[in-house]
């Protein structure tokens, strides 16, 4: 049963900006393994902005309440490359209340623009 879905979009553009502007903010919403790709090397602005436009999502899918933590949804990466969610505190508590099973989660960036699409499965 889906429980909810949620998408956003954020410009890249913007996104960089910002970050450029306010170094902290990278650290206030991503976890550190969100910052940096595998090798090592720190992502670049629209994988960030795809991963900032995911949590955004995820707080829809969830009903978009208050009080939510950036740093208790993670956006991963299996080996193949593929997307998933890992939450924590305040997201886990919200997702066992709307008895969440599982994450379906599409990031995307083309054209100057970050997309993600989640859905809730209960």
């Amino acid at each position: 049963m889906i429980i909810g879905v949620g998408i956003d979009v954020a410009s890249i553009d913007r996104f960089a900006e910002a970050l450029a502007r306010t170094p902290a903010l990278g650290d206030r919403l991503f976890t550190a393994a969100e910052r940096v790709l595998p090798s090592g090397q720190q992502r670049s602005a629209a994988s960030l902005a795809a991963r900032f436009a995911a949590k955004e999502a995820l707080a829809k899918a969830l009903g978009a309440p208050g009080g939510l933590e950036w740093h208790d949804a993670e956006v991963r990466s299996e080996p193949s490359g593929r997307p998933t969610l890992h939450v924590t505190g305040t997201v886990a508590a919200l997702a066992a209340r709307l008895e969440v099973r599982s994450w379906h989660l599409s990031l995307s960036h083309d054209a100057g623009v970050a997309s993600a699409v989640v859905i809730a499965e209960g």
